[in-house]
């Protein structure tokens, strides 16, 4: 009697295993998404502004990052002037920065310079931008450069 009880539940049990299940295990999506988070936070700090330069060496600290992608302006040392990415010529520069900042919240505007141009040029562009209304200019730099004072290891 034992065992035909037994039989019994074991078939049961089978029947049970062969039903559908309608759960969703939502383990290997939360795996992958948690992946991608990983992925994304690697990859994010490689988005800078894509013009490649060799920007010059400062001590100077790091300025606070905004919410908002950072307004970039890039001098080139064969002379070319860019919006982020995009080159645009002199005469246009101040235009279209204009049209660019009015759709902004913060006024705060990056110049990134070659360290091969000369001190005059970069002068001079920050003056038209001046000129054109752009009083919040942020030099770009690398960091690593040479220190001086008193306190200074260098």
């Amino acid at each position: 009697m034992k065992s035909g009880g037994g039989g019994r539940h074991r078939r049961r049990g089978g029947r049970g295993k062969a039903a559908v299940m309608s759960e969703i295990n939502v383990t290997p999506f939360v795996d992958v998404m948690l992946v991608l988070l990983i992925i994304f936070m690697v990859a994010a700090p490689l988005l800078t502004v894509g013009v490649p330069l060799e920007l010059p060496k400062t001590a100077a600290q790091a300025v606070a990052t905004e919410q908002e992608e950072p307004l970039t302006v890039s001098l080139q040392e064969d002379g070319t002037i860019s919006i982020q990415n995009t080159p645009v010529s002199q005469d246009e520069l101040i235009a279209k920065l204009t049209a660019i900042a009015s759709e902004r919240t913060s006024d705060k505007l990056f110049l990134r310079a070659d360290g091969k141009i000369p001190y005059a040029e970069v002068v001079q562009v920050m003056g038209a931008l001046n000129s054109g209304g752009f009083s919040n200019i942020v030099l770009v730099t690398d960091a690593g450069g040479p220190r001086f004072g008193a306190g200074a290891g260098n």
